[in-house]
Parts: C-alpha cells; sequence; structure tokens
C-alpha cells in the first residue's frame, strides 16, 4: 500500500483536525499527506519520509523504532523462502527452532531470575524463531511447498 493510500485509511479512522491540531500543522497539510503525488515530486509526507530514509539506510533499526510506536516489533522478510527444501523437514526446522527458544528460557530461568544478558540472549533466539516461521509461512503462501498428491482410490474387493 502506498503511503498516501495508507493516510487516507486513517483519516478514517482518526480526525484530520486533532492530528493537525496535535502536531501543530495546518489542517490542510494533513489532507494534503492523503494525496497521490506525481512520479519524483517530493511529497513532505512523513510515511513518505520514513520510507525514504529506510531505502537509503537500509537500516532496521528504524523500521524496528517504527514498529515499537505502535506497540509492535519488526521481522525483516526472509532472503530465501523456506519451500527450497521439503515440507517435513521444513516444519521439523521450525519445532527444532521452537525447542531451542524454550530451552534458552529455561536455562535463563532456572534461578529464578533473568539478567541482562539473559534477556538479550532470549531476544536473540525469538527474533531467530520469528525468522524462521516468517519464511515458512511466506513459503508457503507462495505455494512452494505444493499441494499434496491426490489419494489414490482404495483397492475394490
Amino acid at each position: 500500500m502506498k503511503a498516501h493510500e495508507v493516510m487516507r485509511q486513517v483519516l478514517k479512522q482518526t480526525s484530520a483536525k486533532r492530528i493537525a491540531a496535535e502536531m501543530n500543522l495546518s489542517l490542510s497539510l494533513v489532507y494534503k499527506w492523503a494525496e497521490l503525488v506525481e512520479p519524483g515530486a517530493a511529497s513532505g509526507s512523513p510515511l513518505e519520509r520514513v520510507g525514504q530514509l529506510q531505502r537509503i539506510t537500509r537500516d532496521p533499526r528504524i523500521a524496528q523504532w517504527v514498529c515499537e510506536q505502535g506497540d509492535g516489533f519488526y521481522i525483516r522478510n526472509p532472503q530465501e523462502l523456506a519451500g527450497s527444501a521439503r515440507l517435513m523437514p521444513a516444519t521439523n526446522g521450525i519445532v527444532q527452532e521452537f525447542a531451542d527458544m524454550l530451552a534458552t528460557i529455561a536455562t535463563a530461568s532456572a534461578d529464578s531470575t533473568i539478567t541482562r544478558d539473559e534477556a538479550r540472549h532470549i531476544r536473540r533466539r525469538w527474533e531467530e524463531l520469528k525468522g524462521v516461521t516468517e519464511a515458512f509461512v511466506r513459503a508457503a503462501e507462495t505455494g512452494s511447498y505444493g499441494a499434496p498428491p491426490p489419494a489414490s482410490p482404495a483397492p475394490s474387493r
């Protein structure tokens, strides 16, 4: 979805007057963010600017920060889809990643306390698990695993 389309949707749910007042901007500027801009023209839209900053820097901390503002988290799309593998090994890989995540949590909490380093290690494992799972889901969505073969007819007696 394009930035102006997102803003159109947002303005259906949130008052442009409220946005303008709380951001100390003109109402017309807020409405302008919801308009299509000619290719190559600078829109000034905050969404466009954040997107431009992300494209220029390719630094995931920008996307992560934006996600955190919405009480969410950022998961980078996988470069390689898991579909190059067969379905069962890919499924088993996710189960193993999940087991590794649980082992990390169990080890960290064994003494009934989690240190900052342990929390960072848990976060790192969690991010890895989310990435592997996202690759699996995207591969499934694109049909990389294919449909199961048709069932063979039962032998007649």
